[in-house]
């Protein structure tokens, strides 16, 4: 039987960690979840701005701290280093490492290959 009503449409996880993320690297300290929550430009309920940082906390991307009764939270490094973070995450899960290094590098831009051998350089010197 279809439906009358229809549903609003659920944004995926990652979009809503990203957006998150991005208030927390934003404000000038740790943010509770209603800090949070009031810094996004969304309806989301403070439980589930709660529950996803519950989720980052537990991924290892933000830090949190007692403040009162709960938490307050902060990014534990910006989102370079996040970026960073997901490539070694990503590797680490290749069984063959030497192979997805490979087919990386074959799939790089001349621009960010060039960039590339400048920082591995740089980091022998």
């Amino acid at each position: 039987m279809p439906m009358v009503g229809k549903q609003p449409e659920r944004r995926p996880a990652g979009e809503l960690e990203a957006g998150v993320m991005a208030a927390l690297w934003a404000a000038s300290g740790p943010q509770s979840p209603g800090q949070v929550q009031r810094s996004l430009e969304t309806s989301l309920a403070r439980t589930t701005v709660t529950t996803i940082l519950t989720r980052l906390y537990d991924k290892g991307v933000i830090g949190r701290e007692r403040s009162g009764r709960g938490f307050v939270y902060f990014p534990l490094q910006d989102s370079h280093g996040l970026t960073a973070q997901r490539m070694h995450r990503e590797l680490d899960r290749d069984s063959e490492r030497e192979v997805a290094l490979a087919r990386f590098v074959d799939q790089l831009s001349d621009d960010d290959e060039r960039l590339l051998r400048e920082l591995l350089e740089a980091g022998d010197q």
